[in-house]
Parts: C-alpha cells; structure tokens; sequence
C-alpha cells in the first residue's frame, strides 16, 4: 500500500523525504503545474529572482539540515548586508531601524510548531542558497523521480475512509487508494477534506487568514541606483499612503543574485488598481532616487499569500491532531498549521512523516 502526500509545497515534498528514507511507497499529489507551492526561483540574464520567500532565519536549523542530508549543504549562502531602515513617508528620508523591528512592523509571525522549542528570534541574520530557494525543491524533487512519485495536476476532491485506509478522489471519476494520507495543504483545503470525512472540530482550521500579496522584482543597471543605500532594504510606515509596503536590496542582501554592474530591487506591493510593477517603480524612483526606467519587471501574484494566525491557533491545531488520532493515519503538516516560515514547513512536514510512520508501525 501507498502513502499518499497531497500537496508538494516545501512541507509535503519534506514529508514524503522522510517517508522515502523509512522505505516507504509514496506518491505525492499536487493540484499545480509546478511543485514548490510559494517558493518560485526564475534565473534570467544572471539575475536570481524570488517569486515567494527569498531565504530563512539562520538560527533555525531545520532547512539547513535537510539541505545537508539532501547534499546540498554547500549551496547554503550567508546574509551579506545587514539591517533595515523605515521610510516614514514621502517628504522623509529613510530612517534606521533596530534589528528585527523591519519583521515586527510587517506583522511576521514565528514558528508555531506545537511542542517545538522558541522560535529563533526575528533580528537573527538570514541565510539562503546559492542559485535561489529553489535548489531546495529541486532536490527534493529528484528524490521523487526514480521511480516517478509525483504527480501535478491531480487536485483532490475528498477523501473518504476505505477497506485499508483511505480513498483519495480526484477531478473527474478517478480515486487512488492509500493506507495513510498527509495533507500538506492550505488550512482552508484541509479544513473542507477534514470537515466532508465527519471532523467538525477541522472547522476551526477556517481562522486562519490567508493575505494576498504581490511580490515585484525590477532590474536596474547599477548606475541608476544611489550607491549610498544603506542595509538589506527598508519598510514603509503603515500611515504612509504608498502602495509598496517593503523593499529587499536583493542584490545586496545575498550573494550573485545580479551581475556584476546591475541591481535587483524586491517590491512587496499591496492592493492597487493597475500594473503593480509600474506603480512599484514609481515608488521606489520617488523613494530611493532612482534615475531612468528598470531594464524589466517580473510581479508575481499571491491571491493567498501567507498565513496569519488568531488567539490560540496552536491550541487548536493540537486538538484536531488529537482528534486525528482515533482515524486511519493522517496527519497535516504546512505552513497553515506550524508555522509559515520556510524552515517551520520543513519541520512540520518531516514531524508528519514520523508520524504516520509511527502509526504505520514502522517508526
């Protein structure tokens, strides 16, 4: 029999890894064309471009160690510049800001990992890899290649209890039988897949907000750019009016994500009426003083973006898991439930697999 991970964002893609060393069947289910869920890397003309989250704190050492059982450790690359400044509106220049207050003032949430130890604090320096966030996924998925384990485009529709487990039903008339399932899905999905199999507390799951946000990368040749920027980027104060909210030097923050001469801005652009790139330029020029047009613009949309918990999130979550105990294995793991943070979803994912391994007897 299978075990069957729906979702192959960075949480199902790592519990179907630890899955996969225990010798274990797996197939991994993905309604998407691409695996990865927010982590999005394109590379165009030298250019190293974050669609979603562009690294992870480097105090927390879970992504950092799959990265190395992966093979991969030597792809992992140290934040370079440091620091953030405020931009409290226009008129105003940029002021400096205390580490971890740039993290405070944009609302990021710490791992939520029930049982799991304090989170690494929010003014720890960043790391990332070499070639994109994407490196990870990349090798994830090539464990999943040989024999083929994943499939895209499979969207799940329920799952309902079977003779031997579970039967996963898809678009269409199609079903796929598994002894035991992760759903490494957004809250909202679990919480309609949970709530069709008689689990009214997965219900709960629906307090969980998800924001939509659009990301913006622009190149620029060097020149256009003041060289007196100061840190890795800046905030915008909440009451400033401005469409962007935030701002990454990405070309300063970590190493060759531009060729030498050039430099790589990242927007985070709220909701606006028009070409959020535009807009976004627009700011920025007026911001930082930039001269001349960006070479080109990439913006990427996120209808749902990241995850925001309410009062007593991890209480809840523990008790649905408590609740999940008494079916066929199943577990949930993501970035819904844990923790929204990249190095949080590898967490979360590998504990999911030790636990369906565990009711699998083979932990």
């Amino acid at each position: 029999m299978t075990v069957a991970v729906v979702g192959a964002g960075l949480a199902g893609l790592s519990a179907a890894w630890e899955l996969i060393q225990a010798g274990a069947e797996v197939v991994v289910l993905d309604a998407g064309r691409q695996p990865g869920g927010m982590i999005v890397t394109e590379r165009r003309d030298g250019f190293i471009v974050e669609g979603g989250p562009d690294g992870f704190l480097a105090a927390e050492p879970d992504i950092q160690e799959l990265a190395r059982a992966l093979g991969i450790g030597g792809r992992l690359v140290d934040q370079v510049a440091r620091g953030s400044t405020l931009w409290p509106g226009e008129g105003r220049p940029l002021e400096p800001l205390a580490e971890g207050k740039a993290a405070e003032l944009l609302g990021i949430q710490a791992n939520l990992n029930v049982g799991a130890q304090h989170a690494a604090p929010l003014q720890s320096a960043f790391r990332s890899f070499a070639a994109g966030m994407a490196d990870i996924v990349d090798a994830l998925v090539a464990c999943l290649s040989s024999p083929p384990r994943l499939r895209t485009t499979q969207g799940i529709t329920a799952v309902a209890p079977a003779p031997r487990g579970w039967r996963l039903s898809f678009n269409g008339s199609s079903s796929l039988d598994a002894e035991a399932v992760i759903l490494a899905v957004p809250a909202w999905v679990a919480a309609r897949l949970l709530a069709g199999l008689g689990v009214p507390a997965a219900r709960s799951l629906d307090t969980v907000i998800y924001a939509p946000s659009v990301t913006v990368s622009l190149a620029y040749r060097a020149d256009q750019v003041p060289g007196t920027l100061e840190g890795a980027g800046f905030v915008v104060a909440s009451d400033s009016g401005a469409a962007v909210r935030a701002c990454t030097y990405a070309w300063r923050k970590y190493p060759m994500r531009a060729p030498e001469g050039y430099a790589l801005l990242r927007a985070f652009v709220g909701a606006v009426d028009g070409d959020p790139a535009a807009i976004a330029h627009a700011e920025l020029a007026a911001i930082l003083g930039i001269n001349g047009a960006p070479l080109w613009s990439r913006a990427f949309h996120w209808p749902r973006g990241l995850p925001r918990y309410r009062h007593g999130h991890a209480d809840r979550v523990a008790a649905l898991r408590e609740r999940l105990d008494g079916l066929a294995p199943l577990a949930m793991a993501g970035a819904g439930f844990d923790g929204a943070g990249v190095s949080a979803c590898v967490k979360s994912g590998r504990e999911a697999g030790r636990t369906i391994l565990a009711r699998l007897g083979r932990g």
